[in-house]
């Protein structure tokens, strides 16, 4: 097959949003826990009410408050007050974190992924922008974590399609030197950011992930009504490329990979390869840490 015509073009965006349709919403038990977590007025007690509904959440909240890195001097078994000491953007991190694990936990054929190497991928690029949030303070670092763990979750959705039309886009990306994401595009008519992106709306996450995923890849292309979220756009488009960089979850799609000079001008990073040498220590020691525990919840 040299070239997918219009009509199956057409059928294939079809199947894609009717696949996004198919994906299933965050279970009804963590919409409630984040919207308490984003409710000013709500206590540590609601949030523990909701959150307890899920052993493994608790279990996880648990450990973390008890952890060496809170200094802690007596053992702490009340989820409340867990969750009154880590505080609620911690809280919110974890449930994300678990919720979206549970969707990334697969092998993507179409992306040249083993299982688990997106959710290796996702879970790295998290702690770097978190990292780079912290140098830079551009941008909260646990806002930075969510938008590095969301930016790739385009990915679930077209993989099969990627697979289904990889030899035509292989050969754009190494015989016409096309970035990854352009080849999806022209191909498929749909990229895994604007699948991501469509996702991150769907399950009504905060407007800034939603700009986060969408331009991962393209950190320029944000307009201007927008720029608010350059911050952290930039955060995650970096520690995307980093981690593309170290050899970290890198797929297909790892071809041709471009980091761009603009978001390191506007977060200020004048040091590349420091930060690059900061995170390859950090993003290394802290997945190895926190891969297994996710797994478990």
């Amino acid at each position: 097959m040299s070239e997918i015509d219009e009509r199956s073009r057409e059928l294939i965006k079809t199947r894609i949003i009717n696949k996004m349709r198919e994906i299933k919403s965050f279970p009804q038990f963590v919409v409630e826990t984040l919207r308490k977590l984003n409710d000013p007025n709500s206590s540590a007690a609601d949030v523990a009410a909701s959150l307890s509904r899920d052993e493994g959440l608790v279990l996880r909240t648990l450990k973390l408050a008890n952890s060496a890195a809170y200094g802690m001097t007596r053992h702490i078994s009340d989820v409340t007050e867990a969750i009154a000491l880590l505080g609620y953007k911690n809280i919110s991190n974890i449930v994300l974190a678990a919720t979206v694990y549970s969707v990334m936990d697969k092998g993507l054929s179409g992306y040249d992924l083993n299982r688990g190497e997106l959710w290796r991928h996702s879970l790295t690029a998290a702690y770097a922008a978190q990292h780079i949030a912290q140098a830079t303070k551009k941008v909260p670092p646990e806002e930075a974590y969510v938008g590095g763990l969301l930016h790739d979750i385009g990915k679930i959705v077209l993989n099969d399609y990627v697979r289904f039309g990889y030899g035509i886009i292989v050969k754009l990306v190494e015989e016409e030197h096309m970035p990854f994401i352009d080849a999806e595009q022209k191909v498929l008519g749909f990229d895994h950011a604007t699948v991501g992106a469509l996702l991150v709306e769907r399950w009504d996450l905060p407007k800034a992930y939603y700009f986060s995923t969408l331009c991962h890849h393209n950190p320029n292309s944000l307009e201007d009504e927008n720029k608010r979220f350059q911050p952290l756009v930039d955060t995650v488009s970096v520690a995307n490329s980093m981690c593309l960089m170290m050899g970290i979850g890198v797929g297909a799609d790892g071809l041709q990979n471009y980091m761009y000079p603009e978001p390191l001008a506007r977060l200020d990073i004048d040091n590349y390869e420091l930060l690059m040498s900061d995170i390859v220590d950090f993003a290394a020691e802290a997945a190895q840490e926190m891969m297994p525990e996710a797994k478990r919840v």
